[in-house]
């Protein structure tokens, strides 16, 4: 079966792309290279969701699936500039959705996030939690999410949204959308102190890459219709989270405190039963194994920066 991903050259979209590969789809990958973290092999398209080019490539492939994890993902910058994070990701998911009803595209997988939620009432957070975001990144993807709702209505085409979690592992982007794992991962490296902002106790439930990748390709079979939490169930505060990767890079500085961020959430966890029920997902990669793999990847990456060549381990 063939399956688009938009925004396939990114860090999730990498991984999706060796999944689906793995699992017997044949991949086609549309991204702008904007945040792509690699440069796919064929069939691939370098193309704006908002191009006309976009229609041209959807009527040629006729992908019978999509899955859709382009995104503008950096909170800071909507809410700096909502009015660019409404244009890629609000009018390009728009665009992409109706180019897939035209080329008769049966299903749509989209990757939405935990933002939609907003401050949380209770947790873990499980998919009836009241939706009130507190960025206009959130805003977009609960947006998308009730598009994808019209356009099964209209079209009939098929949809599962995936609410990710706090997504880290290797390739993730050291700057811009860039997860705190990679941000972390980045400055240790260079033999700095991590950056924590409040007393480092806020938490947050961090999912390992690869596990993500498989329910993005388990979902353009299952959970038509459904909206899913694609998450560990486990809140991790910031200051554990330093401790686990200061053990990987040795040597390192202790982390530099800094005043909190307004609109930082204190406590974030996704219940993610309903993916394990719908979709038979759960996360296999525990946090420790996960951070070990993505420390070890930067590592590797620091090293070659500096001419070493690649490790041999």
């Amino acid at each position: 079966m063939k399956v688009l991903v938009a925004g396939g050259a990114g860090f999730i979209g990498f991984h999706t792309v060796q999944a689906l590969r793995a699992a017997g789809y044949l991949p086609v990958v549309v991204d702008n290279l904007s945040r792509g973290a690699y440069l796919p092999r064929p069939p691939f398209y370098r193309a704006d969701l908002l191009s006309f080019e976009l229609r041209v490539i959807l009527q040629k492939e006729r992908p019978r699936a999509v899955i859709h994890l382009a995104a503008q993902a950096d909170v800071g910058l909507s809410v700096a500039d909502p009015l660019l994070d409404a244009r890629e990701n609000i009018l390009a998911s728009l665009h992409l959705l109706q180019g897939c009803a035209a080329a008769g595209t049966a299903k749509v997988v989209f990757a939405s996030s935990a933002a939609v939620y907003g401050e949380p009432k209770r947790l873990p957070i499980d998919e009836e939690h009241p939706c009130r975001p507190t960025s206009p990144y959130g805003a977009a993807k609960l947006a998308v999410e009730h598009y994808l709702k019209v356009f099964r209505t209209l079209y009939g085409m098929e949809y599962t949204i995936l609410r990710y979690a706090n997504v880290y592992g290797p390739r993730q982007g050291l700057r811009g959308e860039g997860g705190v794992v990679a941000a972390f991962c980045g400055r240790l490296g260079e033999g700095l102190s991590v950056k924590i902002y409040g007393d480092g106790e806020q938490t947050r439930d961090f999912v390992y890459v690869g596990d993500v990748a498989r329910a993005n390709v388990l979902a353009l079979t299952k959970a038509d219709g459904e909206t899913l939490n694609i998450g560990s169930g486990e809140e991790v505060s910031i200051n554990r989270l330093s401790r686990l990767l200061q053990e990987r890079f040795p040597g390192s500085p202790p982390p530099a405190y800094h005043p909190p961020r307004p609109g930082d959430l204190r406590r974030s966890a996704l219940d993610p039963s309903r993916a394990r029920r719908l979709l038979g997902w759960s996360p296999q990669v525990p946090l420790g194994e996960g951070l070990g793999e993505t420390a070890r990847f930067y590592q590797d990456f620091q090293w070659r920066l500096q001419g070493g060549g690649r490790r041999s381990n």
